[in-house]
């Protein structure tokens, strides 16, 4: 078998005569045998720097502003104007329960109370008129 011009020392491959498959006058069909030519596996190979076409540079300029977009697009999601807290000028005659029951429906009147007390620091459920409440989102 016969190789191209500059390829016999690059590849490897199967090789057998006609005779070795019991033609041209052999004596009977023999099984091919493995020879390993030169330039086979057992040769290092010589690294091929990578080329990226025009297509692939333009493929990857998408994919690139592709993904910038989709990463922008989260963080303006995330980052909208927060709200600022709401504050409550206690009137007189009203319990923290009642503002708690109030501003807070989502809430048990319980953990009403309690959110309230974390916003504001109050180690206790006592209020007093005109004292000012920072009323956390439920």
């Amino acid at each position: 078998m016969a190789l191209a011009a500059g390829m016999e020392e690059s590849m490897s491959a199967l090789q057998w005569s006609p005779t070795d498959l019991g033609f041209v006058g052999s004596a009977g069909p023999r099984r091919p045998q493995l020879v390993v030519l030169p330039g086979g596996a057992g040769q290092p190979s010589v690294a091929v720097p990578v080329r990226i076409t025009r297509r692939g540079r333009l493929a990857l300029t998408g994919l690139a502003v592709a993904l910038a977009a989709v990463l922008g697009l989260i963080g303006v999601r995330g980052a909208g104007a927060v709200e600022p807290p709401r504050i409550l000028t206690v009137p007189a005659g009203l319990t923290l329960s009642e503002i708690a029951a109030a501003e807070l429906p989502d809430l048990s009147i319980s953990d009403g109370i309690l959110a309230i007390q974390l916003a504001n620091n109050m180690s206790t459920a006592q209020v007093s008129a005109g004292q000012q409440l920072v009323i956390p989102r439920s």
